[in-house]
């Protein structure tokens, strides 16, 4: 999850032009070209978002061949499921015919914003179609929240478990793509996206706990508060209402979560009562059972969160 880590420190130098921050990003990715190249996989295609944004402030000719590459291989070698999805692969598993939400945000984003800069509208496209796929099989037409993923094996979604970080991805991804792809007022898939976010936000202001968490099952109110998915939908709540995505009366739901990401973050900074790496369940037993802990997962979140609450302080 060091991806997402990374992606919040680039908004916030983008925000406040710290040079320590972008010196910080700058290191890390100097150390991994250091390395033997990692497994392209659904995880770590995010890690280019953030070395786009690196190449835009820098001009470092060195990382177009990675974005390059990387967007090349997205685009034509990743392996896809009927209708076209992108499978989500990850490190050990192929997850053979199955969706999951967090794609959305951890290869999508990236792919569009590679379209971008190298001006290959057939990537922002793919982008585009890649959402309305996932909400065809991921989101939840009673609720309007969305289950964590759908396999074309069985056709099912799995335990159809409302998870609350899987959610978060789609809050979080939603407002950020419509910022990052530029589409007219009346275009389909605009629409399409800021319906399904609206849907969503709403089954969200129903179930938010009353210290200003969500559960990890977010209709299972005898499942655990999570502060990470707490973090993830302060974060996708606040630009989205910024953004005039929806309706301003969702930022006091997306404030109350701030408060309570703030008040789950430690002495040393590290956010805490955060869900630990979580799989595909079977179950919804399955992920009431996931340990909480302080994780990689949490603190990239709360970067998030923290950075887009600094726009309601200026």
């Amino acid at each position: 999850m060091a991806g997402i880590g990374l992606y919040g420190m680039m908004k916030y130098y983008r925000l406040t032009k710290n040079e320590n921050v972008l010196n910080m990003i700058i290191k890390w990715f100097d150390q991994q070209f250091e390395q033997p190249p990692v497994e392209k996989n659904v995880n770590t295609m995010v890690q280019m978002l953030t070395l786009t944004y690196l190449y835009e402030e820098t001009k470092t000719p060195t990382y177009l061949p990675y974005l390059e590459t990387w967007g090349d291989w997205l685009y034509h070698d990743m392996p896809c499921t009927k209708d076209g999805g992108f499978q989500h692969i990850v490190f050990g598993s192929q997850n053979n015919q199955q969706l999951w939400d967090d794609t959305l945000i951890m290869s999508m984003l990236p792919l569009a914003k590679i379209g971008l800069l190298f001006n290959k509208r057939e990537y922002i496209e793919e982008a585009k179609k890649q959402f309305l796929i996932h909400i065809k099989y991921l989101c939840d037409n009673k609720t309007g929240l969305w289950f964590h993923g759908w396999t074309f094996e069985g056709n099912h979604n799995f335990a159809e478990a409302i998870w609350g970080r899987g959610n978060t991805w789609i809050t979080i991804a939603i407002p950020e793509f419509l910022d990052l792809v530029e589409m007219p007022a009346n275009d389909h898939v605009r629409q399409m996206l800021i319906n399904t976010l609206n849907r969503q936000l709403e089954a969200l202001e129903e179930c938010q706990h009353e210290n200003g968490l969500w559960h990890t099952l977010l209709l299972d109110y005898s499942s655990y508060v999570e502060a990470s998915c707490t973090a993830g939908f302060a974060f996708g709540i606040l630009k989205a209402v910024r953004h005039r995505y929806v309706d301003k009366k969702y930022l006091q739901m997306g404030l109350k979560a701030v408060e309570a990401v703030i008040h789950n973050i430690d002495e040393k900074g590290e956010l805490q009562n955060v869900s630990a790496g979580t799989a595909m369940g079977m179950t919804k037993d399955f992920y009431k059972k996931i340990p909480i802990t302080g994780i990689p997962y949490g603190q990239s979140m709360a970067i998030l969160c923290l950075v887009e609450y600094l726009y309601f302080n200026i």
